[in-house]
């Protein structure tokens, strides 16, 4: 009997020590004890930075945005002024460097396409010239080049009296060192109508392309649609501005004593800061369009040329189409670098979301923690939101075997 006791207390002991070493169990608890250590750790940071705020007297919360923010910013796409809120600065700051990103990110890809088409060109002088482009651009800190353009070539540009301007007389362009100044378009009564037109043919321009491509994949007939959609692009909103009665005018800017008035003016740390991200991000497109395009076999343009197709139709419709497949995952990377390298505008004066939230707000208003978690905050989402779209469109654009 205490043999069999001994046995049955064995299997039991065995029991409990296979459980103990089940590989889920001991996955299980260590899941536990991690999550306990994290929300440990979340509480004594939050619990800590109470305490320090508490201590120095600053209240901790949001209640600042609807402070006066008391100071100006320098460029601002919507209406502003001192008396203005935090908040209000706040959307000041993040329209900037959206604006920075989205049109740095256009010319940045445009001049990365061309760059990268020269690489493979088999003219010598452009060959070489856009090897050197490639070679010096990415391999200088893209702060250096910032500065190189706002304070060696920008900055140094002479004055709106030197480049021989007059007082009181309008001018339709002028570059100088007070920034890029050009006509304004002033809206008048019914000019929204002229809007809705753009907008209209835009959507017409999809749904064309669309149509299109249906067409084309169930006759294999090609329809003109870039010449259609452009063609409606620029005589709908045309006719429409003539037919409404022209309700737009234009406001040159002047010299009037020692400034530019009036006008619409690009200033010169906007300028510095589109140049040195759209080139520095270009060069790194380059190289991704020039590995896209090699990856595609040569045996697709030979066969491209036995039907026919002249060289550039063969690039467009045949390599491109094919080599995009590999260039967008690595291009939505350079899209993330832009968008999060425009941070760097502080060092040149542009008012961006860091320089203006980031800086003046969280200065005046010793909000750290807030204030640093909302600009954070703020870049994780164009991230994720320029990630979610390069996906959708990688998807689009995705051969579908058949």
């Amino acid at each position: 009997m205490a043999d069999q006791a001994g046995v049955t207390s064995d299997a039991g002991d065995s029991g409990r020590v296979s459980l103990m070493n089940d590989p889920k169990v001991r996955g299980l608890v260590f899941q536990a004890l991690l999550i306990i250590a994290v929300i440990f750790l979340v509480y004594s940071g939050v619990t800590n930075a109470g305490n320090n705020l508490a201590r120095a007297g600053i209240a901790s919360g949001f209640g600042f945005f609807s402070e006066r923010a008391g100071f100006d910013i320098g460029q601002s796409f919507i209406p502003y002024t001192n008396d203005s809120t935090y908040l209000q600065a706040f959307f000041v700051g993040l329209l900037n460097t959206m604006v920075v990103g989205v049109i740095g990110i256009f010319f940045a890809t445009i001049i990365g396409f061309i760059v990268g088409l020269a690489r493979l060109s088999k003219n010598y002088l452009v060959q070489k010239f856009a090897t050197v482009y490639v070679e010096t651009l990415r391999n200088i800190p893209v702060l250096l080049q910032l500065l190189f353009w706002y304070k060696a070539v920008l900055s140094i540009l002479p004055s709106p009296r030197q480049v021989g301007l007059e007082p009181g007389v309008e001018v339709v362009f002028s570059l100088n060192n007070r920034g890029l100044y050009m006509p304004r378009i002033v809206p008048e009564a019914g000019s929204s109508l002229i809007l809705y037109a753009v907008i209209i043919a835009i959507i017409a321009w999809v749904l064309i392309g669309r149509w299109a491509k249906k067409r084309q994949m169930a006759t294999g007939q090609q329809f003109p649609v870039f010449l259609t959609g452009l063609g409606l692009f620029i005589v709908l909103p045309l006719l429409t501005y003539l037919v409404t009665g022209m309700p737009l005018s234009l406001e040159y800017a002047s010299l009037q004593g020692f400034n530019m008035v009036d006008g619409w003016v690009i200033q010169p740390e906007f300028m510095a800061l589109l140049l040195g991200l759209s080139l520095y991000t270009a060069s790194f497109i380059a190289e991704i369009v020039r590995a896209g395009i090699l990856a595609v076999s040569h045996g697709q343009s030979e066969a491209a040329f036995a039907l026919g197709l002249r060289p550039n139709l063969t690039s467009r419709l045949v390599v491109v189409p094919q080599a995009m497949r590999v260039i967008i995952p690595p291009l939505t990377s350079q899209y993330l670098n832009l968008t999060k390298n425009s941070s760097l505008a502080v060092a040149i004066g542009y008012p961006d979301l860091v320089s203006i939230f980031g800086g003046t707000v969280l200065n005046q208003t010793g909000q750290a923690v807030e204030v640093i978690s909302i600009t954070m905050l703020v870049y994780l989402t164009l991230s994720l939101l320029t990630s979610a779209f390069m996906n959708w469109f990688n998807s689009s654009v995705a051969l579908v075997e058949r």
